[in-house]
């Protein structure tokens, strides 16, 4: 997977990341910024889930969108 495309890209696919992650507001997604780690934190934070399952979660987004 490549986070480079996906942070070139971020602005387009804010609404994919939306999608899977309902619980993320639009100040969540614009701080995230592309950027793995800090969507990592986004995820564990609203979602209430160890850092190990967010960075699954974010892993299989940026495998869905890197297709």
């Amino acid at each position: 997977m490549n986070w480079d495309t996906i942070k070139g890209n971020w602005k387009q696919l804010t609404g994919e990341a939306k999608s899977q992650w309902g619980k993320l507001t639009d100040d969540d997604v614009q701080q995230a910024e592309g950027e793995r780690e800090k969507l990592v934190g986004k995820v564990q934070e609203r979602y209430g889930v160890a850092k190990d399952e967010a960075e699954r979660q974010v892993d299989e987004f940026a495998a869905r969108v890197n297709k």
